[in-house]
């Protein structure tokens, strides 16, 4: 069954060697300026092994961020330092795609250089806190974006693309799910707007929609990918509509011709086959905590071409070798994920048989 995992694909314009993919995971290990740093290259490449690397998501605007020692990919600098990360993946024979994440309203002015007030479609507080210098606290009631700012913010993504492109990325990754801020726009309980992108399901979506038109006519069709989470309440996220909602989306979506779609799956099977028959390209599919045989399966299946791991590939630089030659797994330790150094991070051992 794990013969499935090593056929070589084409997603788009990225053509992968097997169908193992490494998922975004946020590490918090940039400098306070948002620029990745030589150790982030370090960790990336020892990963390269991969199919395909999907970074930790990366602000497209200072308004982007949430958590503390995030990335961005709206300056000089952080071009430079992408490049970086890129470079050193490709000196491996690897190939990476930059996850643009805006947070919307999941941030607390105490994280930012800024020091402004968050912002997303609706001004909804957000349950839970945000940990900042000083600890955990409340996050704030979020600024609501204007009609104009919504405008202008696609156009920030498509900056951030370009740049992403221009730090030598294979593509980019829009990050749809998990409570960020598109995923907010699709949201009932974050969407309160009245305006063109509020209320409806076709008013909903019509962010996302731009947001993937304006980088896919930046950068490529073939090197853009998009990420959704069906139904996931993560970051006080709740989908009164999910089954409506999700499927318009990807009907949407299909015809930009898109290099993939990811999807991560909350357990719904009934929509994941729904979506799996709705999109057209490549269909990348996240099973947290699943083994490799169960992820295996979904592409002998037909119901994924390509799988992600995220635990697996950040406590195993060599998982794809590991995976290959049955030998044992790394234990993860969940104590260095956010935040911190070397430890926990570029210092996990390859397998030596």
């Amino acid at each position: 069954m794990l013969n499935a995992l090593w056929n070589p694909i084409v997603a788009g314009e990225i053509s992968l060697p097997h169908r193992l993919a490494m998922a975004p995971m946020t590490r918090d290990r940039s400098t306070p300026e948002g620029v990745p740093t030589e150790l982030n290259a370090e960790y990336y490449a020892q990963r390269a092994s991969h199919a395909l690397i999907i970074t930790e998501g990366t602000q497209p605007n200072a308004d982007g961020q949430g958590y503390l020692l995030t990335p961005g990919i709206y300056s000089e600098e952080h071009i430079a330092g992408w490049r970086k990360v890129t470079d050193a993946v490709h000196g491996v024979n690897g190939r990476i795609v930059i996850q643009l994440m805006h947070v919307g309203r999941m941030s607390h002015p105490d994280n930012t250089s800024h020091h402004r007030q968050p912002v997303a479609p609706s001004p909804v507080q957000p349950a839970g806190t945000m940990f900042t210098p000083s600890g955990p606290q409340e996050m704030p009631v979020p600024r609501e974006l204007s009609t104009e700012e919504v405008a202008a913010t696609v156009e920030d993504f498509r900056r951030a693309a370009a740049a992403a492109i221009a730090a030598g990325a294979d593509g980019v990754e829009i990050h749809g799910a998990n409570g960020y801020l598109v995923h907010q726009f699709l949201a009932t309980n974050t969407n309160q707007r009245t305006d063109q992108y509020g209320g409806s399901i076709d008013n909903r979506i019509r962010f996302a929609v731009e947001v993937a038109t304006a980088v896919a006519d930046e950068i490529g069709a073939g090197r853009t990918g998009f990420r959704i989470s069906p139904g996931n309440p993560f970051n006080d996220i709740a989908e009164s509509d999910t089954h409506e909602l999700h499927p318009a989306l990807v009907r949407a979506l299909a015809p930009l011709d898109l290099a993939y779609l990811h999807i991560g799956h909350g357990g719904d099977d009934e929509l994941l086959y729904t979506l799996r028959k709705l999109w057209p390209n490549t269909l990348v599919l996240n099973r947290a905590g699943t083994d490799i045989a169960t992820r295996a399966k979904d592409i002998e299946d037909g119901l994924a071409d390509i799988v992600t791991v995220g635990v697996m590939a950040l406590a195993n630089p060599d998982l794809v070798e590991r995976i290959r030659t049955g030998a044992p797994l790394n234990t993860p330790d969940p104590n260095t994920f956010y935040g911190g150094g070397e430890a926990g991070y570029t210092d996990y051992p390859t397998h030596t048989a």
